[in-house]
């Protein structure tokens, strides 16, 4: 199997037992059955002080862009906290930039303990878009996680399906150099 393509994800959940870090997981082996090598970068695991443009270096700062920087895709994922992503993820792009992002094709994916997350979702597909990235149209957002996890896994198989969707398709749109040409939009009938 060629393994041409290398997808990273960053789950942007401190928790242990997080539900960002096993839907990323599960996202990552469908990028790996189309094809690609994978890396789950855990925030929990590196040292990331809050940024501070003086020590950018700081930290685990240089290993988390020189593995973001290899990725022809990334995916994004959070916890959604008081309607936006998670404070560890807004550390972990600040330490990055326009060096790892632009031209970078990125999923999203974002959890929430309560109703949809539309919002954090939006605030991660501006910051992502403000990098130069292109950012995947599918997006994976899932609501009442108490109800959709079991276990360690999810369970919700319609969930499950679309998140195992994301990680292919970050696979097959990986390294696009540019936004994709539009499309001829369809002619709308007018009245006689």
């Amino acid at each position: 199997m060629n393994r041409s393509k290398h997808i990273v994800a960053i789950c942007g959940s401190q928790r242990a037992g997080s539900h960002t870090r096993t839907a990323l997981e599960r996202a990552l082996r469908a990028a790996d059955a189309a094809g690609a090598t994978t890396d789950l970068i855990d925030l929990a695991e590196l040292e990331l002080p809050v940024f501070d443009p003086d020590r950018e270096d700081a930290g685990d700062a240089v290993e988390l862009r020189d593995r973001v920087r290899r990725a022809d895709g990334v995916l994004l994922g959070s916890p959604m906290y008081h309607g936006s992503y998670a404070s560890p993820l807004k550390t972990a792009i600040d330490y990055c930039g326009f060096d790892e992002f632009e031209d970078e094709t990125v999923g999203l994916l974002v959890v929430s303990g309560g109703g949809f997350p539309t919002p954090a979702l939006d605030h991660l597909r501006a910051v992502a878009s403000e990098l130069g990235a292109w950012v995947l149209p599918t997006e994976v957002a899932i609501p009442n996680a108490h109800g959709a996890f079991d276990d360690g896994r999810l369970v919700d198989d319609a969930l499950a399906d679309r998140v195992e969707a994301l990680g292919s398709e970050l696979v097959a749109y990986a390294g696009v150099e540019s936004y994709p040409e539009t499309t001829t939009a369809c002619a709308v009938p007018t009245a006689d």
